[in-house]
Order: C-alpha cells, then structure tokens, then sequence
C-alpha cells in the first residue's frame, strides 16, 4: 500500500458523498435533462453538479493528477495518476424515478487501478477496496460467492441502448444461459452496482458490451479485491477502454464465457 493509496481512498469516499448528496437533492427538488448521441442518452443536472463536485474534491489534494470523466474533458498532465470518473451510472434510471443508481470513482496508476469506491446513491452502501487491501461494504468485508453450478447461479447484464443488433445478440446469450439451467439473470441499470453485487456475493457472475472505463473501472477493483474475476470476452484482462466487460466470482467464470461464446 505504497504512494499513500489510502489516503486517496479517502478523498474518493469524500468525493462520493458529495455526488450521492447530489443526487438526493436533485431527485428530491427536480432537474432538468437533455439527450447526448441518441434519445437514450440522457443527462441531467444531477450528472453535471455530481461531477463538478468531484472534480473539485480531487483537485483540492490532487491538483495535478489527470481526470477520465463521463461528462466533461479535462486538460492532462505528465502524472502517472487518472482518476476515472461516472458521476452517475445508471442515469436513465435517475431520470425515470427508479432508484438504482450510483456513483463511480476509480483512481489508477500507470494503467493499474489501485483504488475504487462505488456508492449507492440512495442505499446506505459505499463499496470500496485498495489495491492489495480486500474488498468492503462500508465497514464490512466482503467476497464473492463459490458458485461454479448454472443451476444455482444468478447473473446480472445490461444492454447498450439504441442498438437493436446488441440487444438481440444480449438476448440470445440469456436464452443460453437458461437452456443450461442458470436460475435467472437480472437486469438493473447500473453497471457499477452490478458489478458490485458480484464482489458481495449477491450474485454469481455480470456481462455487458460496450461499457466505458468510468463504467466498470472502481468495481473491477472491487470485485478482483472480493476474490472475484473481471475479463473481457475473450477471457483476457480488460484494459482502461471501451468493451465488453465479463465479472465473475471466479469458479463460474469458465462457465460464462463458454456461454457468451456459444454458437
């Protein structure tokens, strides 16, 4: 735990707050919203002020560090450090009422994450790790679940909106999934959230293309520090960009991606 990793857990968890009180008082007083590349690409002031309230955090101890963020562009630096930032995953929820949704903070040094919180934003649930430091559930540590049998697994997957091709190749991977026995795949919204019920053992595996790095990247920590595995489809180790995201409890991962790449 070199480079006072710690520490900067700290300002992250700061950081979250900060977003998920944004979010409370936004879904609370109203908001206003626009669309981005497709009618199914929303943001909302919620997103704006949770960043700006973020960015603003890190800076105050981290002013040189570089930012990776869902909603805006920030200038780089030669710093070997990058926070990457989701404001608000899930705010296609946020902007129906549903409320599954979090923010992501996730702090990486040369490439590698080495610290990651995922806060509910309406659930009294921070999900935090360091590298090298386990996996927590606001004070509680967690793991993943053992289960390497479809008949008593639960998964979680998303679905990229606006594209019909993606939607039905998602579908016809559940149908397989289900034809082997799996009891049953959920679908929630939040990316982040997701992947952090794989870490706490709430289900067994999560899928989903096309994610972006402030998508998955504090719960890839999360889950690998909770004993879990994260991939891509190919069952390599996913790098800091867009693409298909494979998280698992470990022992049921062989088992998903022979199904993800199932004729």
């Amino acid at each position: 735990m070199s480079k006072n990793y710690p520490d900067m857990l700290k300002v992250a968890l700061q950081a979250a707050t900060k977003a998920t009180e944004i979010h409370r008082r936004y879904a609370s007083a109203g908001f206003a919203s626009s669309s981005k590349s497709s009618s199914h690409d929303k943001v909302t002031d919620a997103d704006l002020a949770a960043e700006a309230a973020i960015v603003q955090t890190i800076r105050a101890s981290f002013p040189d560090h570089n930012l990776l963020a869902e909603e805006g562009k920030y200038e780089s630096s030669d710093s070997p450090f990058q926070w990457i930032i989701d404001p608000l995953d899930g705010t296609l929820n946020f902007f129906r009422g549903i409320p599954v949704h979090s923010v992501s903070i996730a702090l990486a040094h040369e490439g590698s994450l080495v610290v990651g919180v995922v806060a509910d934003s309406f659930r009294d649930e921070t999900f935090a790790a360091v590298a090298g430091g386990g996996a927590f559930l606001n004070d509680r540590r967690i793991f993943a679940s053992r289960t390497a049998d479809y008949r008593e697994a639960i998964l979680i997957s998303g679905f990229f909106p606006g594209k019909p091709e993606a939607t039905h190749e998602n579908l016809r991977i559940m149908e397989t999934f289900y034809d082997r026995g799996v009891m049953a795949v959920r679908r929630f919204g939040s990316a982040a959230l997701d992947m952090c019920y794989v870490a706490c053992g709430r289900v067994d595996g999560f899928w989903e293309s096309r994610l972006n790095p402030w998508d998955f990247a504090a719960a890839t920590l999360i889950t690998r520090e909770a004993g879990g595995v994260v991939t891509d489809r190919q069952g390599n180790p996913p790098r800091l960009e867009s693409g298909y995201i494979v998280a698992s409890n470990g022992p049921f991962h062989p088992l998903m991606l022979d199904s993800l790449n199932a004729d």
